[in-house]
């Protein structure tokens, strides 16, 4: 069993090192898709400031964040 584990833990590091050498067209291009992200969350959070219901928010958040990042609330959801 621990070698199993140990098995685990190595090939995960070889998985996150192969994943973390970006060249650095993928790191821009990744540098740009956080920032795109990030304001369409800053502008999910004027939308629900300004009064708007959650619903028409987040579908203004997934129409701003089409392509970009992974299900339906652009990459981040929390709990309520």
């Amino acid at each position: 069993m621990k070698k199993m584990a140990l098995a685990l833990v190595v090939s995960s590091l070889f998985a996150m090192n192969a994943v973390a050498q970006h060249t650095s067209k993928e790191t821009q291009e990744d540098i740009a898709r956080h920032r795109a992200m990030a304001a369409a969350h800053e502008a999910a959070a004027k939308c629900l400031e300004s009064g708007k219901k959650e619903e028409v928010c987040n579908k203004e958040l997934q129409a701003a964040c089409k392509g970009l990042a992974i299900g339906k609330y652009c990459g981040m959801k929390h709990g309520h």
